[in-house]
């Protein structure tokens, strides 16, 4: 009797190819919820000034304990307004970065007001598939672990999502290259 190892090398290949797009920690972000870690692969290719931005305020720890204000069951959690009430925000507007990445379940996507050009620092991790979102706001990532722990995050009122005290938090937002754990 013969074996093949083809099956068995094919395997071993697509596992070392998913370790190595994993150990881009440089483009990895840490969010600590209640429940676990969400980890977020980050896509400078697609939005590097929002990109850029989101690493500079994680490395100054302005998105530790951050709450989530704006929770809509089936759609998406919203965060990064270190006021908590949806108006707020923190570093530079960036001008939009839109392009054909779909709002799919776990992407990561910069909020915004009318202005396509006032993304601050608020963003939000999608549910469920929102493709009506597509090419209207910028995806500078997706979640690649830890979305049961986004699914569990204190949901909002119905309607507005506006999420009544205590509200889940980002307990410590970290770019995977700084890491400790």
């Amino acid at each position: 009797m013969r074996l093949s190892l083809t099956p068995l090398i094919i395997a071993i290949s697509f596992m070392f190819a998913g370790a190595t797009a994993a150990m881009d920690k440089e483009n990895t972000l840490y969010i600590d919820l209640k429940d676990g870690r969400v980890v977020i692969e980050m896509r400078p290719d697609l939005a590097p000034k929002h990109v850029a931005q989101i690493k500079k305020l994680a490395r100054e720890g302005k998105y530790d304990g951050v709450v989530f204000h704006r929770v809509i069951d089936g759609f998406m959690a919203q965060t990064g307004d270190p006021d908590g009430t949806g108006m707020g925000g923190m570093g530079d507007k960036l001008p939009a970065e839109f392009s054909k990445e779909p709002h799919v379940r776990g992407a990561v996507s910069m909020a915004r007001t009318n202005d396509p050009n006032s993304a601050r620092s608020q963003f939000f991790i999608v549910f469920k598939d929102s493709n009506f979102l597509d090419g209207q706001y910028t995806v500078w990532g997706k979640v690649t672990s830890g979305m049961e722990f986004v699914d569990k995050i204190k949901k909002g009122a119905p309607g507005s999502g506006a999420v009544s005290a205590p509200a889940d938090k980002m307990i410590k937002v970290q770019v995977a290259a700084d890491a400790k754990n």
